[in-house]
């Protein structure tokens, strides 16, 4: 005869093995998973190719169309033609000038100079004996080719900038290159010097950063000029 504690134990058996069969019943089957993946995946790929469309060309196509409108020459480079049309560079990079009839842009540690892909200071720091050696030769030869005493030499003219690409110079390193150009191209300094002042840029918003003369455009003002 069976007891109530064996068939209390036959049942509870039974009950667990219904409770394994429910789960095992409700576990997903293989081609169920693949379909949930395949689903997944079709979300993934198709939020893929709207993100692509939207940030990788109608985000693009949107900034240039503004930039055309707005501001066409800053979205072109800022490039600057001669008095033929020609392009001969852009305001915003500056380029290398030689000879004393120029005004010479600051030094460029960029490659061999004012090297576009080679963009970059000389990296040595402030205290090193060999950028002080550089400054004090620069300082001298300036001084030199301008007929200035070295101590009035401006910073700018014997410093590189970050990038070497600075295509600006301050006002007072522009002056100091006044009588040496219009020596050399037989024109009066006073005209030279009004021809700087004319091209001299004040602070961005009246207030921020120094004021400048961008190289590049004075010294074709300067052809202009001699002409």
């Amino acid at each position: 005869m069976s007891t109530p504690h064996g068939r209390e134990s036959a049942s509870d058996t039974l009950s667990a093995a219904r409770v394994l069969s429910d789960r095992a019943d409700t576990r997903p089957t293989a081609t169920a998973l693949l379909s949930i993946g395949g689903r997944q995946l079709l979300v993934a790929v198709r939020a893929l190719l709207v993100f692509t469309v939207l940030l990788g060309v109608g985000y693009p196509l949107v900034v240039f169309g503004i930039g055309q409108l707005i501001a066409p020459d800053r979205a072109n480079g800022s490039l600057v033609t001669d008095a033929a049309g020609q392009t001969v560079g852009s305001s915003l990079i500056g380029q290398q000038f030689a000879g004393d009839q120029w005004f010479l842009g600051r030094p460029s540690a960029a490659g061999d100079g004012y090297d576009a892909m080679s963009s970059g200071g000389s990296n040595l720091s402030a205290d090193s004996a060999d950028l002080q050696a550089t400054i004090e030769q620069r300082r001298a030869e300036i001084a030199a080719a301008d007929g200035v005493d070295p101590a009035a030499v401006p910073a700018d003219a014997v410093t590189a900038s970050g990038s070497g690409l600075d295509p600006d110079i301050s006002p007072a390193y522009a002056l100091e290159q006044v009588d040496r150009v219009a020596a050399a191209r037989n024109l009066p300094a006073d005209q030279v010097r009004d021809l700087v002042e004319s091209q001299t840029e004040g602070r961005a918003l009246g207030f921020v950063g120094e004021e400048r003369v961008n190289v590049l455009e004075l010294n074709l003002a300067l052809t202009r000029l001699g002409s």
